[in-house]
């Protein structure tokens, strides 16, 4: 027969406890679902603008009188402004892709005492220009898109670029707390 105080002993521990109180590790399992609910939500808008409504005939139609309104772009002028308006949006997208999947790697899998890693970066950029190839390959059986291997570089781009900006930002907010 086991004696109350052992019976006490092994009801204390973190796994006794953890069962009896379902909600024990709750706070951390909902800050790494909503890390995950906001990398998903955004590679949804991705996919949504990877469709045929967001074409260039599609929205060269209300961005030009937006433009004109606002800047008094004429038609002449548009196709530049267009153009590059298109590729900020692809660089902006894939830049945000890559710092929310770095979030949820990281919330995912955290090392102690680190701000960054290199596992980290590495599988959110990869994981970011896997979306850009599979992005572009998808716009290809789409009858008003084409993909384009530019287009692939620039959000791979815009994903190293995302990686480089947290590694500088995280590197000097690490060293301010090491200094403190």
């Amino acid at each position: 027969m086991e004696s109350k105080q052992e019976s006490s002993r092994l009801n204390s521990t973190p796994l006794s406890a953890a069962r009896s109180n379902p909600n024990h590790l709750k706070p951390g399992r909902d800050q790494l679902l909503k890390t995950w609910i906001a990398a998903l939500l955004w590679l949804g808008l991705i996919v949504a603008e990877s469709s045929n409504f967001f074409s260039a005939e599609n929205t060269g139609r209300f961005l030009y009188s937006i433009l004109h309104f606002l800047l008094g772009v004429v038609p002449a002028q548009f196709p530049v402004w267009h153009f590059y308006l298109r590729k900020t949006g692809h660089f902006v997208g894939y830049f945000t892709l890559s710092l929310l999947l770095f979030r949820s790697w990281r919330a995912t899998f955290p090392f102690p005492d680190k701000t960054w890693s290199v596992q980290w970066a590495r599988i959110s950029f990869f994981m970011t220009a896997l979306v850009a190839c599979l992005d572009e390959w998808h716009q290809t059986y789409l009858p008003k898109r084409t993909g384009s291997l530019h287009d692939v570089l620039l959000d791979s781009t815009a994903a190293l670029v995302a990686q480089v900006v947290l590694y500088l930002i995280l590197r000097r907010s690490s060293k301010r707390l090491v200094y403190s």
